[in-house]
Parts: C-alpha cells; structure tokens; sequence
C-alpha cells in the first residue's frame, strides 16, 4: 500500500501528482530548490523536503539526496513525474535497492527504451514497423553522413539518450550535414551527457500520433486510445488532441495493437507512451517509446474520463488493471494548449521574469487549467518555461474547438512574453479548422501564423486605456471609483487635461474632460476625432468600465507608467507619456547582438577579425537546455568577443562588437 508519496519534480505536474494523492488520502511530500521555495506545489503538498540549489543537476536530479531525504520521511513511494528522474533507470533501481516502490516501469524497460537506437532494434525484431533509418554504434561523422547520403536527403538526426526535441535538427542538403551534426551533439550533450546521433529519413507530411499504453505486473495490457500531437516548434509539442482527427477505427486498433506489443517486447508496467509517425496512406512507424506519464495527458483523461495518475499508483501497488480493453470507452474531443513563457516573433525563445498578472479561464466541466504556478511567481532561467496547459472538452472537435478559442480568449498574463496570441492563431487557422495536420504545419503555414496583425478594436480601448490610466492614480490600494479620484475634482469648474498614450510605437492624444454632478460622476474622453463617454470602477486589477452604455471588464497589469489590458477582444500594451518619460523604442549600434536572456557562451562560430556575411551565424549561447545563435545582421566582421564559451552572461549584455563591411574598409 502506498500511504505516503515523494513527488520528485515540480511545477505543473508535481501540483497534478498531489491532487490525485490527495483524493486518495495519500499524504504527500514535495521537494523543492532555492528558485521554488515558495512554489505551488510546495504550498499544496503536506510536507516539502529541501533539495539544493536552483540548477537541476544540483537539486531535482540528486537521486541520491531524494532517495536519502525518502528514507528519513517514511516515504513508501516515488512518483518522478515527467522529466528529470522519471527516465533514469539508476533512479529507478535506487528506489527498488531502498524498498521505496518506484510509480513507472522497471529499470530493465527503461534501460531498453532509453536509447533510441536500442529500441529500434527490439522494435524490429519485435515486428513493430519503423523508419528507415542509421541506428548503429559507429558514430564516425563519415558514417553517419554516408548513412544519410544512401537514404537521401532530407534527413533527421535525432540524440540516441534524447526527448523534448533536443539534439534534433533536420537536414535538407549534403552540405549542411556537419554543421547540423555538430550542433545537435552539442545540444545532445549538455541536455543528456551523451552524443549519440541516429540519422532517419525524414518524412516531409507526417502526423506525430502516439498511443497511451498500460501495463500492470499479471500480464495485462491496455492502450486508452490515441493522440495526434502534430503541431510542434523546434520539435517540441504545441497543441495535442485527442482522438486523432481522421482517423478510421481500423488505424485505430493497428496502432494500438502494435503500442502493445512494443511494450510487451520489453515487459512494460504502468503508464508509457509509444509514438508513432503516420504518413499519408494510413502507414505508420514506430519513433520512440516514452516510459512515463506524458505532459499531453489530460486529453486522454478528458475522453475517457479515467485519472491516469490514479492508474499509476494502482498498479504500483500490484494491482490488476482497473479496466480491461473492451471496457474503454472513447467519448467526445479533447485539446491541449501548453501555454509557455517564450516569445514566438524571436524564435520561440523563452522569456523570463515575473508574473504580474496571471488570470486563467474559470474551471469547469469542459475546461480544466493544470499549472504550477500562481500570480506574482517568477518564469526563472532554471527550469522549463511552460506556465500551464490549457485543456478543453466538446461533444465533437467541432465544439471542442470552439471552448479551446473561447478559454485562450481569457487567458491573460502579463510580466513576461507568452504563446497565446500564437495559439489563438494556430486554433483560427483554417487548416486547423480542418484537421489538416502534419509535424510541419507551423514551417507551412509560417507567413500567416507570424504575420504583424494589426487589432481592429484599438481605437475603441483609447476610453478604457485613459479610463485606466486615470482610475490607478488614485492611492486606493484595492477599491477605486471616480469619486475616489480625488486629483480630478474641481469646484464648481470642469477640469480637462491630455493623455499621451504610446501603443504599437504610435503616440495618441487623448483629452479628458472631468464631469460630475449630483447623481452621476464620467469623463468625456476624445481620441482620433471620436469622443465617449466613460466611467468606471478598479477591483484588484479587474477594471469594470462603462463606455458609452456598454458596461465591459478588463484585466490589466500596471508597471509605474506602463499598462497592459486585456479582454477577449483586447490586449494592448501602452505606455502613459509623461515629462521625464523620454523616447521609447530607442535602439543603439549593438542592439543585434545582446543576450536575449541569461545563458551560457556555447562556442564563438568565427574568429575576431573575421569578415562575415549578411545571415551568418557568430556565436551560439544556450539558454533552458536550448541553443540560439546569434546572426550577423548585415556583412560585416567581429571586431571583438566580450565572452568566452563557457562563460555565463545576463539578459541584456553586449556580446560583442560588430562593424559594417563600409566601416571595415575605410
């Protein structure tokens, strides 16, 4: 019997973990390091047991302090989420050595699946179809190129130890193989300790669908269906649905029939993922086999209705299957949107900061919000940015489509740069719409899904952005009103002032004009020749204004003279000008060639003198297990590095000086 539970991770799955727990009356134990001491799942869990230091390998990844820090606590079992340990078949045999049950799959399953060429092999001779591919031992570059030379390009090379779309590029032509391979075992290396590289033939319109299986210890298995995670960046999962759109029960049952044989090919327990590419003619190929509970696993939960995690503990605790295959049912359409801290504009690079404001879609029966983290956290450079997943429920993907629009519609957060106006438009897009989906449905559709839209409803939020700006000057802490607003009042006289608002690097006048009388207090606001009526009220940071008989809620964040406002139909960022404010947007000479973030100096790509080219990369700094190359906006040469590789730098620092080709012939 499990009674007490470590739950050795954090964030959103740790708090998903604890909740399950929790309904079971299992007593639960967090662990947590300095950057979360104050984190979600430390506050949720009954005890929390301190780790180390910020960085993973100096605290979530120290098995044995976890193992040690069990022992002392009573604990009866580990569940290692997703991530750090939950892969690590030593982690794994630790616990067994100490007789804490482990809630995955033995160590021997996890051993087979963790390198990628290995399970290949036992795939194989398992008959699970696969790629064609390159999965040897020999990694001498001229091999691994001669491999995808013989296959033709393009290729894939993926990390042997790799997951999460590390250690992965894709290459389209004989001559960009090195400078590919390189980069992905760099990457490979400093997200795994291993550079182990398989080359695949890389197909150009595939689905990525992948079966849920469980296993328990009588020799029963089951599959709960599919997922079609298709919509990736940077081969990292963007919105999954379930069941795959288009999909006959026919596919359906070949899929699932062949997940349960790969996992009875290496006698698998608890939950696993095996992932498959689908291609066009309804053939499909095995990929990988993930041994742990996937981050896309609420949209199982939602058609099924079954609680996952509980099937987890189930059967570590020996148990039979709670259900039997012919028991399943499949009801209704789920997605997922995993809403991260990164910036889609500038490559998907995450973003750091403070949560300022963090307002999600209100729960219910058809939309769920696991997360792990609450208003005023802080998106650190330590750790994985994903702020929550957004899971919606319909009758049909139709409807299902509709609540996942709907809920993005109401997510607003503010504090760091986020994805949501990049899912809002990869949900609207019409070949979204219509489930025509393949791994390179974001490379397809680029030029739509970034382009610079422009919102139509701007110059009807002038009333609410100077109604804002006027209503947060009042000292009010919590509760605020026109009346409240003392700056404003005049006796007997009409007081009229101008707001220079900065949005979208525009500056608006807008003139406010004060009136009160016995009944009722506004302003006259007038902006771009149009003018409104508006009044108002500010509870926490939720604005109720009535603009003109239209009675709307915002909520918004305030940073000393800068706004954000939101609604459904509205986000926008402005800045009040004041006297001392100074020009915005300004820019400097080396603005091209900042940190994007705090990071490490990877590895300088030319020399310090060295003439470069319009589009050539400089340097390579890496960031949250992610490498991001530094580009030479226009030719060029490096007049000098700042940092060496290795070196940490902070957001914001100069890494290196840059003249024109004119200056460098002068």
């Amino acid at each position: 019997m499990i009674n007490k539970l470590l739950i050795a991770n954090r964030g959103e799955i740790a708090c998903r973990v604890i909740k399950t727990a929790i309904a079971q009356g299992i007593k639960t134990v967090a662990v947590y390091s300095d950057a979360d001491r104050n984190a979600l799942h430390v506050k949720m869990a009954d005890e929390a047991i301190y780790l180390g230091p910020s960085p993973s390998k100096e605290s979530y990844l120290k098995s044995h302090v976890i193992i040690e820090k069990a022992k002392q606590l009573g604990v009866d079992a580990i569940h290692p989420g997703y991530g750090f340990l939950s892969e690590n078949a030593e982690f794994a045999k630790l616990c067994a050595k100490n007789d804490i049950i482990f809630v995955g799959p033995p160590a021997s399953a996890i051993e087979a699946m963790g390198s990628k060429s290995a399970a290949k092999h036992i795939m194989e001779k398992a008959g699970v179809p696969l790629v064609p591919g390159y999965h040897g031992d020999d990694q001498d570059e001229s091999v691994l190129k001669a491999a995808a030379d013989d296959m033709g390009y393009p290729v894939l090379l993926k990390a042997a130890a790799g997951g999460g779309g590390k250690g992965m590029r894709q290459v389209w032509s004989e001559k960009d193989f090195s400078q590919a391979l390189n980069a992905a075992k760099r990457e490979s290396m400093a997200s795994f300790g291993d550079d182990h590289m398989l080359v695949e033939k890389y197909l150009t319109r595939p689905r990525h669908v992948e079966i849920q299986v469980f296993c328990d210890t009588h020799g029963n298995g089951v599959y709960l269906f599919e997922r079609d995670c298709s919509v990736q960046r940077r081969h990292q999962k963007i919105i999954e649905e379930a069941p795959a759109p288009n999909m006959s029960a026919h596919v359906r049952e070949k899929m699932g029939e062949a997940a349960i044989l790969a996992a009875k090919a290496i006698n698998y327990v608890g939950a696993g993922t095996v992932e498959f590419l689908l291609d066009e003619d309804d053939s499909f190929y095995f990929m990988e086999m993930n041994t742990r509970l996937q981050v896309e696993h609420p949209v199982t939960e939602m058609i099924t209705r079954e609680d996952l995690v509980l099937w987890q503990l189930i059967i570590a605790e020996g148990k039979p299957l709670p259900k039997a295959q012919n028991a399943l049912t499949l009801t209704g359409h789920a997605f997922e949107a995993r809403i991260y801290a990164e910036d889609p504009k500038n490559e998907f690079l995450p973003s750091t900061g403070t949560l300022r404001l963090l307002h999600a879609p209100e729960e219910n029966d058809v939309v769920r919000v696991d997360t792990g983290v609450e208003q005023g956290d802080e998106v650190s450079v330590f750790y994985d940015p994903m702020i929550a997943k957004l899971v919606v429920w319909g009758e049909n993907r139709e409807v299902a489509l509709k609540h996942l629009t709907s809920a993005l519609g109401e997510y607003y957060i503010d504090g760091v740069s986020t994805n949501i106006d990049f899912l809002k438009r990869v949900a609207s897009h019409p070949s979204f719409v219509s489930a025509e989906l393949t791994t390179t449905f974001v490379e397809k559709h680029h030029d739509t899904l970034f382009s610079e839209t422009i919102n139509q409803d701007t110059q009807h939020d002038f009333p609410a952005m100077a109604l804002l700006s006027i209503l947060t000057r009042s000292q009010s802490p919590r509760t605020l009103s026109v009346w409240s607003t003392a700056g404003a009042w005049r006796v007997n006289s009409q007081h009229s002032e101008t707001l220079t608002l900065i949005s979208d690097n525009k500056e608006t006048q807008v003139e406010v004009k004060h009136h009160f009388d016995d009944s009722h207090g506004y302003w006259k606001v007038t902006a771009d020749g149009q003018s409104f009526e508006a009044s108002g009220v500010i509870i926490d940071q939720t604005l109720n204004a009535t603009i003109d008989g239209h009675k709307r809620t915002f909520s918004f964040s305030q940073d000393g003279e800068q706004f954000t406002l939101f609604n459904k139909d509205t986000h926008v960022k402005y800045v009040v000008k004041t006297a001392s404010l100074g020009d915005v947007n300004s820019t400097d000479d080396q603005a091209n060639f900042n940190a994007p973030m705090n990071g490490t100096i990877v590895t300088h790509l030319v020399s310090k003198g060295q003439a470069v080219k319009k589009g050539e990369p400089i340097l390579i700094m890496e960031a949250m297990k992610m490498e991001h190359s530094i580009i030479a906006p226009h030719d060029g040469k490096v007049e000098e590095f700042y940092f060496n590789p290795g070196e940490l730098v902070d957001g914001g620092a100069t890494l290196l000086a840059f003249s024109s080709k004119d200056l460098a012939e002068a």
